[in-house]
This record gives structure tokens, C-alpha cells and sequence, in this order.
């Protein structure tokens, strides 16, 4: 970790926990505070961070936390969950089920770390396209996508009144796009819809905080996804041997470039019309990794 987690307060009553430096299963959350309690958005992915993600809270504000939205079912934004046993749990129906079911890389992939006590918990509350939370005081609003895009059940949470959209992984800031458990396609469709809602802030899921010009360049990663992918496919490439021979050129920055290669079996996958092999894509970015585990600051 870079430096130490900020709780910053981006409207009155409402707060973004952003984490350095954003990389695998070092995530964003957020909390919203109204006349009942609090609502917070996302969990973290270890005990450590979630004991002081919680201790950043209660230095804030008194409100307990009494409900937590989730973004999506990947465990960097789910596995702190079991520390607040009694809060509900809200999140979209496929979400709900890829809890029950996740798809986890082999033990090798990933550079061990301290998750500690810690695991996600089922939903208690599921919804299918959109619900809002708290509508007489501040309205909070849930929305599904309406379609695959970072996974098949996406979550986004919009605060009209304040211009405060909590975008989860529907944005990276300084991250590479993780599309593996989506679809390219869908994503994009998606981003020109969070783009209409013409938020002031946008708090990602990975990365520092912005406004929306965080928008624009996931949507130009997913386009040069989808350009390599045509061309891997017309040319009988895998996945892996795409993402060798492309030219990451201005997004070779991005943390997590190897994640090319895990985007790349999602996207040939859509163009077959198959289903994506999830092991033989992390075994891939492990390879295009220089067959290194990747790396994690959690």
C-alpha cells in the first residue's frame, strides 16, 4: 500500500473511502448517511481493512452503518461483510447468485495476503433493475446496468440531488479495465449511460477519485480491447498470444496491464458465442505476467 486509506467527505453526509493505490483487491467504498443510519457502499477485501475502514466511520459520524449496498460480487468488495453481521445487504439477483457460486483462481495466481476473519455474506435484499433506498429523506439510488458490463450483475449507486455517482468497477481510475466476468460490449453501452446522468463526482471502484472525465477512458480501453479482439479472431490467435503481440501503447501505464489477457478470452468468447474458460484465463494472465503471481497490496 502507497498510503494510508482517505475518508473524504464529497457531499454533506456523504463520504468515498478511497485506497491506494487501487490495485487488486485494494478497492473504494462509500457512505451515505440519513435519519435511520448509514448506508455504505461496498466492503473491503480483508479484516484489517475493514477494522479500519469501519474505525474511519465512527470518527465521522455516530450513524451506524444498518445497510450496505454492493457493486458486485468480487470478493475485494465483499469479504469484509462479515463484520457488520446485523446490516442488511443489497444487491442485484445475478450478483446474489455469484455469491453462492464464485469462480476462484487457483491458489498460485495471486502473491499471497492477510485476509484474515473475514467473508462475504448472501444478500438479504435483491433487486433486478433498480430500487431506491431512503426516498422521503436523502433518495439513494440502486440501478442495474440493464445488461452484462464489468459483470453480469452490476450495481451502481446514484445520488441525484448531490451529483455523486459510486460507479464501483463500472470505472477503474489508473487501473487496467477487469471485463472478464462481463462483457466489453455491454460495458461500454453502459459508461455512455452513467455519462447521461452528468455526475459532478465519480468515485471508482479502483483508484483516486474524480469527476466525469473518469468516464471517457475506460470506454477508449474497452474500445481497443474490442479492436484487438476482431482482429485475434480473424487472424485464429488465442487470447494469450493476442495480448503478447499487442501494443498497449498510451494504456501501458494502468496498473494491472495483464489483465489484457483475461479481457481477451472474455472477448473472443463473445465473438465465438462460447463460454469463457475462467482458469485457463487467469493461468494466462499469470503467464503474460512473466509466469510471476500477480501482485497484491492488500
Amino acid at each position: 500500500m502507497n498510503s494510508a486509506p482517505d475518508l473524504k467527505e464529497v457531499a454533506a453526509g456523504v463520504w468515498a473511502y478511497i485506497q491506494p493505490d487501487g490495485g487488486w483487491m485494494v478497492n473504494n467504498m462509500g457512505l451515505v448517511v440519513g435519519p435511520n443510519g448509514a448506508t455504505a457502499i461496498d466492503a473491503t477485501s480483508t479484516q484489517r481493512r475493514m477494522r479500519s475502514y469501519l474505525d474511519a466511520i465512527a470518527a465521522a459520524t455516530p450513524a451506524p452503518v444498518r445497510r450496505v449496498v454492493l457493486t458486485h460480487s468480487h470478493p475485494d468488495h465483499c469479504n469484509g461483510l462479515s463484520l457488520l453481521p446485523e446490516a442488511e445487504v443489497v444487491a442485484h439477483r445475478v450478483a446474489a447468485d455469484e455469491l453462492r457460486q464464485p469462480h476462484i483462481p487457483a491458489a498460485h495466481i495471486f502473491e499471497p495476503y492477510e485476509r484474515g476473519s473475514v467473508h462475504a455474506r448472501q444478500p438479504t435484499i435483491v433487486f433486478d433493475d433498480a430500487l431506491t433506498l431512503d426516498a422521503d429523506a436523502r433518495p439513494i439510488e440502486v440501478r442495474h446496468p440493464g445488461r452484462p458490463a464489468h459483470t453480469q450483475g452490476d450495481a451502481y449507486v446514484w445520488l441525484a440531488d448531490d451529483g455523486v455517482l459510486f460507479a464501483g468497477d463500472l470505472v477503474f481510475s489508473g487501473g487496467t479495465p477487469f471485463a472478464l466476468s462481463g462483457s466489453p460490449a455491454g460495458w461500454v453501452q453502459t459508461l455512455e449511460q452513467l455519462t447521461r446522468l452528468q455526475p459532478a463526482v465519480v468515485v471508482p471502484g479502483h483508484g483516486p477519485l474524480g469527476g466525469p472525465e473518469l468516464l471517457q477512458p475506460v470506454a477508449d480501453y474497452l474500445q481497443f480491447l474490442t479492436e484487438v479482439a476482431r482482429d485475434a479472431h480473424e487472424r485464429g490467435l488465442t487470447a494469450l498470444q493476442a495480448a503478447r503481440e499487442a501494443d498497449l501503447g498510451r494504456f501501458a501505464g494502468l496498473l494491472e496491464p495483464e489483465r489484457i489477457a483475461g479481457n481477451l478470452h472474455r472477448a473472443l468468447a463473445d465473438l465465438d458465442g462460447t463460454n469463457v474458460d475462467f482458469a485457463a484465463a487467469w493461468q494466462d494472465m499469470y503467464d503474460y505476467n512473466g509466469s510471476r503471481a500477480l501482485e497484491v497490496h492488500a
